[in-house]
């Protein structure tokens, strides 16, 4: 039985909680932290919630270690986080049950890019600055700016928006499958790199629909857009003085007074 702590959100048992820490310390080694610093550090938001730490942290470096933490941890009962950069505004990182969270910067490689269909492989550690730079020298860029430097993966968990959602949609439109841990460990890919496809359930957009929620999740392919390009100002000549001046208030007739300086294009 575990131990409710509000409403409807529950602590795991003790002994449950040290048995996972305990098969954790003996797969990760020290890349399992549980200083309170560190902790504290995986719950900080900028968000008015207050800090809500987990009881341990796993530096995954690859998509073997996350299933190994999500199958440990479905053993016990405990629960899982995934944390990318902490640049929430929800408290989607926080762990109000306590458990254990799971740090993807290490994930952050661009595996493909394919610039001829205009989309990129990735893992979910990779940022939004980062991916940006990656583009700039083959004239493209990944549009969805939601005013922080935040991970991918974390985006695509929380439906990450921003002012460019005008013109090219939030992440929901721009993720064109994933690739998801399950609950059990598994691994699930939702799509394809296929702009459209009828085939099956929309899954890559059941995963990414919310701002509430946080799945671990690796490799997404992601579509770009050519970076636009700044064109050079043409010189506009304009005239100093009207080109034509009226005679009294109930003339109809214009006179020209001064002899009009032609607007080049």
């Amino acid at each position: 039985m575990a131990t409710t702590i509000s409403g409807s959100v529950k602590r795991p048992e003790p002994q449950a909680l040290a048995s996972a820490i305990e098969a954790l310390a003996a797969r990760f080694g020290n890349r399992l932290i549980t200083s309170q610093a560190v902790r504290g550090q995986h719950a900080h938001t900028t968000t008015w919630l207050p800090t809500q730490p987990p009881d341990a942290v796993v530096m995954a470096q690859e998509t073997q270690d996350i299933q190994d933490v999500v199958r440990i941890c479905a053993k016990h009962s405990v629960p899982v986080i995934a944390f990318g950069t902490g640049t929430s505004l929800e408290g989607q990182v926080n762990a109000p049950a306590g458990g254990i969270c799971i740090d993807l910067r290490d994930m952050n490689r661009i595996l493909e890019v394919h610039a001829e269909d205009l989309d990129c492989v990735i893992q979910p550690g990779v940022t939004r600055k980062a991916l940006n730079e990656y583009l700039r020298d083959q004239g493209l860029f990944f549009p969805i700016d939601p005013g922080a430097d935040a991970s991918l993966g974390g985006m695509a968990s929380t439906r990450a928006s921003g002012t460019n959602a005008v013109r090219y949609g939030t992440i929901r439109d721009n993720v064109l499958a994933l690739k998801v841990v399950r609950g059990d460990g598994e691994i699930i890919t939702t799509g394809t790199r296929a702009k459209k496809s009828a085939a099956g359930y929309d899954l890559t957009h059941l995963f990414s629909p919310s701002s509430c929620a946080a799945f671990p999740r690796r490799s997404p392919p992601l579509p770009v857009r050519s970076r636009p390009c700044a064109a050079p100002a043409r010189p506009r000549f304009l005239p100093s003085r009207p080109a034509f001046r009226w005679r009294g208030s109930n003339c109809s007739t214009p006179s020209r007074s001064a002899p009009a300086i032609p607007i080049q294009s």
